[in-house]
């Protein structure tokens, strides 16, 4: 049922809706013909010069192959030398009805494309263009040799052979522990490549946007396979939610599931997660999907929605903003919620999204501010986001101010971006310059959409409400529901009971009142929406409207976070006293934080404050792992003793992963000049002596990887980074992995860190004996402990990661004092004073029973002074330090801060009757 309630509300409200603005028959079909001219000119281009290369390059006239041109980094492993333009939009030429030229084009394909290719490509791409293109092939050709005689007779499931064997290139992608996909394979060798082994992480889009295709293989070649691994990474990205804001993160780890970046929106590294859970639903009829996607969308729309604009928040700290810019891919966003039903506030953030191209000749900046809605990335790489959500307002509205915007971005792509051969990315919108790119989504998305705007349902050869459109404009029919293979069906039964059950807010419930909505001027009801718009992105104007409270915009976001917190810092002390906060430093060197909501100077910031602890206690949690971040030795054999000396050194989170070469790094080393070495070319010296050595390098100055890349190519083996600040020491202070870049990593030798007393050790000796021999390792067993500390650390204390929440040592320059007060939890007092049992129902915080049974012993027992009461329960005490950690309180101590914050955040919503808790 609720299926129909998803399309009926944009089908009701297109019906009823008149246009203040109206294009007539024949400009239609005008703008339709040229749009179509517009993909010929782009399709016939790649097949005169550049097919079978994957992409045209539109000023050179000329194709694209991997491994030929310069390398682009990240950008390029979309493409595999497997025809990626033609796969991915051969399906538009059925839209277009040339059914002649799709019929030569599968021919092609079948003919000519090969997956054994050596060549690392990433499993996102591959599966949305590749693998979607041809499923998406596979169904027309059979529609079209069914419903056409004379077309496609010879077709007999050569693409889904086709990409059945991709299908099987990409599965060991999926052999993690958490089932989260390896973002990168070789699709002639699987995993077996060293490239590969080093990345650890992956964005949730790149994750979660998998289940439309692969349930698609699965039930339609009878392999179950995909469907399970497809279906288990959407579980799990569900399962490490945040419970309380219900948002995920943008970046995890693919072995632990870590969140790496938890900023959550709905623009890049997070979209289509979110466009997959809702058609998940549409297409497979699994109702889990819809309940999930509901979920989610009442956490964005409270959190993440700023007005008509979307800001990314922190996951965890929702009410803090994390970027100053919105991107151009969350031009989606109102496309999604028209599938949806919830029209307003689709109109109105397209209609923010027109005012800010309408500054750049109708041109999409990459990214731009949230306060000016001044560029930020000039870039403009022909999207298709923002025509894709055009269209669905179109189709849902009927309003042809939609064609109006379809036609201003017409006559720009015409008039900026098209080429004698095709159409070119455009550099950098300010100046209109362009670069040598034609990625394959311009025929496959762009074109599509802009083509389908000014379409009438006569002019296809399909009927589109039988189709449901993947991220790539693929189309996969909605019969597909009705082909499951028995082992899915199993595994769907199972995991229908694996995650609690969804309650979904009455508006998800109800229909429209169309009289209400509109009154008498239905006409006009959009162009009102608008009206209420006008000139906002002009006014550089953006506003937040607080939730609970009046006050609560002035404290949306803290000034610092747990990470940044340094206990010899007077701001910072006096900035966490407002959040009820008290800090002790103890004489043997541990810190004792203590939290009270009754001590701070507002609600607002008694909340801020619980949240800092969360955040405190989630860094500490994120040590604990030695899998990320296992420790390094730097050992040599002291020519003045003949004894062994071995130093505690911190990994690096770029470069070759040590834990995975044999044996270790032996080799002479020599100190780098100039010291920092940021300034490239060095000194002679330097430049003559690094081949084949370790080369020692200062820290500050520039990033970690900018050095260790300089001394790469100079022939250096190794890179030693060592402290700034000499006093410092692996004894004193927490150990964390050094920090690479956005780049793509190009780093291929290891780099350790040593803080100053250990290099102090190291330098001192390589002075007086300059052939000093040493030896890089991977710290494993209890023998190899320092020998320079002047006490051993206990175990656990070897379970240093903090290159997940040390962000600050990206910058490469902090002083070490800077890092203290960075502790672990390590006590926990806590009095629950006289509350019943069953309120502290911790162990699921994803339920709501907990507020339910906080508010009726409040009502049952009459509480008087109710707010004091509770302020004296979470008054809580956390002993603070740097060498001990005791686990189980750790648990029980993250749990009741859940709790907490859940109290504190909703207090304005436990009870109708406010005077209670006067």
């Amino acid at each position: 049922m609720t299926l129909f309630i998803v399309y009926s509300l944009p089908l009701l409200v297109a019906l009823i809706s008149q246009t203040a603005i109206s294009m007539s028959e024949e400009e239609i079909i005008k703008l339709r013909d040229e749009a179509k001219a517009m993909f010929y000119h782009g399709f016939d281009s790649y097949m005169q010069y550049a097919y079978p290369a994957d992409e045209l390059m539109p000023l050179s006239c000329k194709g694209r192959y991997r491994g030929v041109e310069a390398n682009r980094g990240d950008i390029d492993e979309a493409l595999g030398n497997f025809s990626l333009t033609l796969i991915d939009s051969m399906d538009t030429l059925v839209l277009l009805n040339n059914l002649t030229g799709f019929e030569k084009s599968v021919e092609q394909i079948v003919n000519d494309v090969s997956f054994d290719n050596d060549v690392v490509v990433s499993v996102f791409e591959t599966n949305i263009r590749v693998v979607g293109g041809l499923l998406s092939g596979h169904i027309l050709a059979k529609y079209v040799k069914q419903k056409f005689k004379n077309t496609l007779q010879w077709y007999n499931h050569q693409l889904l052979d086709l990409v059945k064997d991709l299908g099987f290139r990409l599965l060991p992608a999926f052999n993690t522990s958490t089932g989260i996909p390896h973002p990168r394979i070789n699709l002639k060798y699987g995993m077996n490549s060293p490239k590969i082994a080093t990345v650890r992480d992956t964005c949730t889009a790149c994750a979660g946007t998998m289940i439309l295709e692969f349930a698609a293989l699965s039930r339609w070649t009878g392999e179950p396979i995909f469907e399970i691994k497809a279906r288990r990474a959407m579980d799990y990205l569900w399962k490490q939610r945040h419970r309380w804001s219900d948002l995920p993160g943008t970046v995890l780890n693919i072995h632990n599931g870590d969140w790496i970046r938890r900023d959550s929106g709905v623009g890049a590294g997070i979209d289509s997660y979110y466009e997959y859970l809702l058609k998940a639903y549409i297409l497979l009829g699994d109702e889990q999907y819809l309940g999930r996607f509901n979920r989610h969308y009442e956490g964005i729309m409270k959190y993440v929605k700023q007005g008509p604009m979307f800001v990314d928040v922190q996951m965890h700290r929702p009410r803090t903003n994390s970027k100053n810019f919105m991107d151009a891919l969350l031009a989606f966003w109102p496309g999604l919620q028209v599938l949806k039903g919830d029209i307003k506030p689709a109109v109105e953030t397209h209609e923010m999204l027109y005012q800010v191209i309408r500054r750049h000749n109708y041109l999409m900046p990459e990214a731009f501010t949230v306060t000016d809605f001044q560029i930020h990335w000039g870039q403009h790489l022909l999207r298709p986001e923002f025509l894709e959500s055009t269209y669905f307002l179109f189709k849902a509205t009927g309003d042809h101010h939609y064609l109006e915007v379809g036609k201003q971005v017409l006559n720009s792509l015409q008039r900026f971006a098209r080429t004698p051969c095709g159409f070119a990315a455009v550099k950098d919108v300010r100046t209109g310059v362009q670069e040598d790119r034609m990625d394959s989504f311009v025929l496959a998305e762009t074109l599509k959409y802009l083509y389908l705007l000014f379409a009438s349902k006569q002019d296809l050869v399909i009927d589109l409400d039988d189709f449901v459109f993947t991220t790539e404009a693929h189309l996969l029919p909605l019969s597909l529901s009705l082909q499951t293979p028995n082992q899915t069906n199993e595994l769907e039964s199972r995991h229908s009971t694996t995650f609690t059950s969804f309650r979904e807010s009455d508006i998800f419930k109800t229909c429209p009142n169309s009289h209400y909505l509109f009154g008498d001027s239905k006409e006009s009801f959009y162009s009102d929406i608008r009206a209420q718009l006008k000139d906002f992105v002009s006014g550089g104007q953006s506003t937040f409207t607080p939730q609970c409270s009046s006050s609560a915009s002035s404290h949306t976001k803290l000034r610092i976070s747990a990470e940044e917190f340094s206990a010899t810092n007077k701001e910072h002390l006096e900035y966490v006293k407002k959040l009820g906060i008290s800090v002790v430093l103890l004489p043997d060197g541990r810190i004792q934080l203590i939290h009270s909501t009754a001590s701070a100077a507002s609600s607002e910031e008694a909340e801020e404050g619980a949240l800092f602890m969360q955040e405190m206690i989630n860094r500490s949690k994120q040590q604990l792992s030695l899998a990320e971040a296992q420790l390094r030795l730097v050992t040599f054999v002291s020519p003045k003793t003949n004894t062994r000396i071995k130093l505690h050194a911190g990994p690096a989170q770029f470069g070759p992963d040590m834990s995975l070469m044999d044996g270790s790094l032996i080799g002479n080393a020599v100190i780098v000049s100039p010291f920092s070495a940021c300034v490239f070319p060095f000194a002679e010296e330097s430049m003559n002596d690094l081949n084949g050595k370790f080369a020692i390098v200062k820290r500050g100055d520039c990033m970690f990887v900018q050095k260790v890349r300089h001394v790469q190519q100079l022939g250096a083996i190794a890179c030693i980074v060592v402290d700034n600040v000499s006093h410092s020491s692996a004894e004193a202070l927490p150990m964390f992995a050094m920090s690479g870049d956005e780049n793509k990593d190009d780093v291929n030798i290891p780099a350790v860190f040593l803080y100053g007393k250990e290099a102090s050790v190291l330098v001192e000796t390589l002075n007086e004996f300059p052939d000093l021999i040493i030896e890089i390792t991977v710290f494993g067993q209890k023998s190899d402990q320092p020998q320079i500390s002047a006490e051993e650390p206990s175990d656990s204390n070897d379970l240093h990661d903090s290159d997940k929440w040390n962000k600050s040592e990206q910058e490469d320059d902090d002083d070490v004092e800077e890092r203290k007060g960075i502790a672990e939890v390590t006590e926990v007092d806590v009095t629950f004073d006289n509350l019943p049992e069953t309120l502290f129902n911790v162990k699921q915080p994803e339920s709501t029973d907990t507020l339910y049974n906080l508010k009726r012993f409040l009502e049952e027992n009459k509480v008087k002074n109710a707010l004091k009461q509770l302020s004296a329960v979470f008054t809580k005490k956390v002993f603070m330090n740097v060498s001990h950690f005791s686990p189980n309180p750790l648990r029980n101590m993250t749990a009741f801060v859940e709790f907490m914050v859940n109290i504190n955040r909703r207090m304005c919503d436990l009870t109708e009757d406010s005077q209670m808790f006067s």
